[in-house]
């Protein structure tokens, strides 16, 4: 598992699995080295073990017969002067992320926003008798066909909803994220930007809204640890990082 031959007491770990599943934006390794007497390098060893327990084992697929899922694309990083935050990401990273409404969420770090990188993942992740909602950004244009139906809105003209068209769930689930990435962990490597998105992506789908309480979403991230094992070399994130 992933706290295999670890030396970290147990009861550390289990405290560490109920903090990173019960808060909202995330717990720092700094919070965790403070919190459970343990050293900082170790906290953040122990974060990442964590989120690879969060990865979903049973992905299957988004939608379905009667069922919407809205699909938009956000990037985290970049200068300093262009953002209000100034130790997040050194390069201006790309997420793309799929939400049901009133499901769940799917989310990847891509190398770039272009039909060609987001189509498989979209017809892959999302049932085809899907309806499908985005804005009206052009790689959507040919990737929309392959569902049963697809309508936009146009963010350009301040256009946000028109009858069911809108991109407003999606968006929530990048606010939570940013919210999160700027303000609890400041610093993520585009290294290890999908394993925060796997952290984000546990809890919005495992949230109190779908009938999940923070114990049964701390036990199930401990079930995801069941045959995961995440070794590190001396990382530079080690080093450099301030989550």
């Amino acid at each position: 598992s992933v706290v295999e031959r670890s030396h970290i007491p147990m009861h550390k770990w289990m405290l560490a699995f109920r903090f990173m599943a019960s808060s909202k934006k995330g717990i720092s390794a700094h919070q965790l080295h403070r919190t459970l007497g343990i050293s900082y390098k170790t906290a953040w060893f122990m974060a990442h073990r964590i989120r690879e327990a969060m990865r979903p084992t049973d992905d299957g697929q988004l939608g379905g017969n009667g069922k919407t899922v809205e699909a938009d694309e956000t990037f985290v990083g970049g200068k300093a002067k262009n953002r209000a935050y100034a130790k997040t990401l050194p390069s201006h990273e790309a997420v793309a992320s799929l939400v049901e409404r009133g499901g769940k969420v799917r989310s990847r770090h891509v190398p770039d926003v272009t039909a060609k990188t987001l189509k498989p993942i979209l017809v892959e992740v999302i049932a085809k008798e899907t309806n499908l909602r985005t804005d009206q950004a052009p790689v959507y244009t040919e990737i929309g066909a392959s569902f049963a139906s697809h309508e936009t809105v146009n963010h350009s003209i301040k256009e946000y909803v028109r009858g069911d068209a809108h991109t407003n769930t999606v968006e929530g689930y990048f606010s939570i994220f940013k919210r999160g990435i700027y303000g609890t962990y400041h610093h993520v490597s585009a290294e290890h930007l999908k394993r925060y998105l796997a952290e984000f992506d546990f809890r919005y789908n495992e949230r109190t809204a779908l009938g999940v309480d923070d114990t049964e979403r701390t036990e199930k991230a401990i079930r995801g640890a069941a045959g995961r094992r995440l070794t590190y070399r001396q990382p530079r994130g080690a080093q450099q990082a301030q989550a």
